[in-house]
């Protein structure tokens, strides 16, 4: 076995514990994060990049490079409510200094991060490390047990985070309590070619018993369709041609290219799971992101919350870590500062589910609709609250890195 030591050992390299690798090896801490992919040449749900994390990104110095990254910017989202086309959030009012949202896929999103991480030496990226349990003496985490192409390797640490998402194999193993929330959706993700001639800045085409999310990916529309938790037999019960055509109807514009999908291979579940951890740390670890609280895609804002899980822990923990003083209360403390963003928007999230989704998804939500529309139309201060609560939430500031 392959023995390695640092001072934080982080698990995952998803946007969480690549934020959090970057920004303590920035502020002196030796830093390991194990990726247990060989690249982050991955699908993924998330590619919005929100308001508050491009002004991470700016605080970092690092906007110029990332700007240079192929995306698409966009200061506000319509979205397309009983066939007729309604305002959505406006990010043009935030205050942050960019007030828009940046579409990029995660893994060039990952890639970026990785590059500015790599700048310092204490930082070290691990891929193909996949992590099997925990190393322990007493009831105090010491490190991490992992499985990589070259055998078994221990990275001893005076810290473990679990970055890990929302099937975190160290939550499990450290035996944190996970409470379910709930969530009565699914969703079905494709893709499908985009033209030039498409529609530009609709999120969401909604009608009676369908809702379609739609990224712009450039060449291609990176698609989310829902449907009610644990119905995908019954979707395919009615066979693909079926299925072709209810895109077809929400979006006729897609008529003549729902054929790409092929097969239902082409076509991949996504579980929606919503919960969170009853305390999110022990001594010698802590969960962030989807690990301490997996959110529900409605507003695109898991990625985002859990980048802000990132700074919080690396404001907290960075001295201490240095100092190799850290201590639970300092794991309490970051717990303290981002249970609360996190358990707000979940509130919300579940609120939306009842009230809004499950009553399209079960045909009952004409009126909801119309009035959602309505006030969409004729309220701009809710358009503008809408774009704050999940483009900026409780924002982080990076702290000055050390002299």
């Amino acid at each position: 076995m392959t023995t390695l030591e640092t001072t934080c050992c982080i698990v995952g390299g998803g946007p969480a514990g690549m934020i959090a690798g970057w920004l303590l090896a920035r502020a002196g801490v030796d830093v390991i994060v194990l990726e247990k992919h060989a690249d982050f040449f991955r699908d993924f749900r998330g590619d919005t990049i929100h308001p508050s994390t491009l002004e991470l990104v700016y605080e970092l110095g690092a906007l110029d490079e990332f700007s240079a990254v192929p995306q698409t910017r966009i200061d506000h989202l319509d979205l397309q409510i009983l066939g007729e086309r309604a305002p959505g959030p406006d990010f043009r009012d935030l205050p942050t200094h960019c007030k828009e949202v940046a579409l990029m896929p995660q893994w060039d999103f990952l890639d970026f991060v990785a590059r500015q991480a790599k700048r310092y030496s204490r930082f070290r990226l691990i891929m193909e490390a996949d992590c099997e349990d925990l190393a322990t003496e007493g009831d105090r985490i010491t490190g991490v047990l992992a499985r990589t192409p070259d055998g078994p390797l221990e990275v001893r640490a005076d810290l473990v985070v679990g970055a890990d998402g929302r099937h975190s194999n160290v939550r499990d193993r450290a035996g944190l309590r996970r409470i379910d929330v709930g969530a009565p959706i699914d969703v079905l993700w494709m893709k499908l070619p985009k033209l030039p001639s498409d529609p530009s800045q609709v999120l969401g085409i909604i009608a009676v018993q369908q809702f379609l999310v739609m990224l712009d990916r450039g060449t291609y529309w990176q698609c989310a369709y829902l449907i009610e938790k644990g119905g995908t037999d019954a979707v395919k019960a009615r066979g693909l041609p079926a299925f072709r055509r209810r895109l077809a109807e929400i979006a006729p514009f897609l008529d003549d290219r729902t054929s790409a999908l092929a097969s239902w291979d082409d076509i991949k579940l996504l579980t929606v799971v919503v919960d969170r951890l009853e305390r999110w740390w022990r001594a010698g670890l802590i969960c962030i992101g989807d690990a301490a609280h997996a959110m529900s895609p409605v507003g695109g804002v898991g990625i985002n919350l859990a980048i802000q899980d990132a700074v919080a822990l690396a404001n907290r923990v960075a001295e201490p870590l240095r100092e190799h003083r850290l201590t639970d209360d300092d794991l309490a403390a970051v717990q303290a500062r981002r249970e609360a963003p996190a358990r707000r928007i979940q509130r919300l999230q579940v609120a939306i589910h009842e009230h809004v989704l499950e009553q399209i998804l079960a045909g009952r939500g004409k009126f909801r609709l119309w009035l959602v529309r309505f006030a969409l139309r004729h309220a701009s201060w809710l358009r503008r609250k809408i774009a704050n609560t999940v483009g900026v939430g409780q924002l982080e500031h990076v702290q000055p890195a050390p002299a």
